[in-house]
């Protein structure tokens, strides 16, 4: 009979995982909460100028209404 060393035939196969690329569950989670607040205000300032010109009142309007903190 003749010797095979086969574990250290399959060595090498178990050394080559493949790198993580993909972010975490959270940092998805928080991602898409992002996304979906940024488009939710975006499409709110869009109806807003619908119906009137970009002017500086309305940018004052827009802050006032869509990006304060309170």
């Amino acid at each position: 009979m003749a010797y095979v060393p086969y574990t250290s035939a399959t060595r090498d196969f178990v050394k080559d995982k493949p790198e993580r690329n993909r972010t975490g569950f959270f940092r998805r989670l928080a991602n898409a909460i992002y996304i979906s607040r940024q488009r939710a205000v975006e499409r709110d300032v869009a109806r807003y100028l619908q119906n009137s010109k970009f002017t500086d009142e309305a940018e004052r309007e827009i802050e006032r209404r869509f990006f304060s903190t309170r």
